[in-house]
C-alpha cells in the first residue's frame, strides 16, 4: 500500500547537532527579499542541506538552478550547528499554510531553537537602504541601537504572518526584517541591506558586495520565480506597513 504524501513534515536528510540555532527564513515575496538573501547566506557560510519539506499543500513544482536539480524548500544548518537557513523558492497559497508552519515551528522546537527571524521585502516603489523590524517591544528598542527602525504599524500575511502568529503563543522568539524593495523584479539591494542589519545584529560578518555587483546574473536566475511571484502576489505571502 503506498504511503499517503503528509500534511506537512521537515524530512531530515542528513543528520546534524544542533545547539539551540538561531534560525533564518526567507518565503517569496516583493522584490524575493527573502530568498536571495537566505541564498546568499547558505552560499557564504557554506551551510549543509539538512532537510526538506514535504507536503501534500506544496505544488508539484521543483527548481533548477544553475543546471542542477532541487528541492524548492530547504533546510540548511553551518557546521558549528549554531545558524540555520530555511528558503523556500516556489509561490505558496493559503491552503496548508496552517500544517506548514506547525511543522517549521515543531522542528525548529525539537532542536531548541529560541529565535526565528524572517527576511522579506515591503512593497515599494523604490528602496531606500534602510532595515525595519516588527518584534516584541523588548527586542524593538534593542534593534534601534543598531540602526534598525520600527515598523509604526502595518500587517503580515501568509507563511510570514502563520509562523510570527504562532511564535506569540510558543517558546520561541519571532521577529521579522523588513527592507522596501521593488514591486516587480528581483531586489538584490533590498537583500543586501538585510544582511548588513544582521551583520550589525547578530554581530556577524557576511560580505554583500556579490549582491551589490552581480545584479544582473541575480536577477536572471530569480527571473522565473520573480514572474511566478508578480502573478500570484495576490494571493500569497505579504508585508504591508
Amino acid at each position: 500500500m503506498t504511503e499517503e504524501f503528509p500534511e506537512a513534515e521537515v524530512f531530515e536528510i542528513k543528520k546534524t547537532e544542533l545547539k539551540s540555532p538561531v534560525i533564518f527564513a526567507g518565503f517569496v515575496g516583493a522584490g524575493l527579499v527573502g530568498p536571495v538573501a537566505i541564498n546568499h547566506i547558505i552560499e557564504k557560510l557554506k551551510m549543509d542541506e539538512i532537510a526538506v519539506m514535504r507536503s501534500k499543500y506544496l505544488p508539484p513544482s521543483t527548481v533548477f538552478m544553475r543546471g542542477r536539480l532541487r528541492h524548492p524548500f530547504r533546510f540548511y544548518a553551518n557546521k558549528e550547528g549554531t545558524v540555520c537557513a530555511i528558503i523556500c523558492e516556489i509561490t505558496l497559497r493559503m491552503e496548508g499554510l496552517y500544517s506548514l508552519v506547525a511543522s517549521i515551528l515543531d522542528w525548529a522546537t525539537k532542536k531548541g531553537s529560541k529565535e526565528i527571524v524572517i527576511l522579506d521585502g515591503v512593497a515599494s516603489t523604490e528602496h531606500d537602504d534602510k532595515a525595519y523590524c516588527a518584534a516584541e517591544e523588548d527586542l524593538v528598542r534593542t534593534m534601534a541601537d543598531k540602526d534598525i527602525s520600527m515598523i509604526p504599524q502595518g500587517f503580515i500575511t501568509g507563511i510570514p504572518g502563520g509562523i510570527l502568529n504562532e511564535c506569540l503563543v510558543r517558546e520561541i522568539q519571532g521577529l521579522t526584517l523588513l527592507a522596501k524593495a521593488s514591486r516587480d523584479t528581483t531586489d538584490s539591494g533590498a537583500a543586501a541591506t538585510l544582511i548588513e542589519a544582521l551583520n550589525r545584529f547578530y554581530d556577524m560578518n557576511i560580505d554583500t558586495t556579490d549582491l551589490q555587483e552581480e545584479k544582473d546574473r541575480i536577477h536572471s536566475e530569480f527571473s522565473e520565480l520573480s514572474q511566478k511571484y508578480v502573478e500570484h502576489r495576490e494571493e500569497i505571502a505579504g508585508m504591508y506597513m
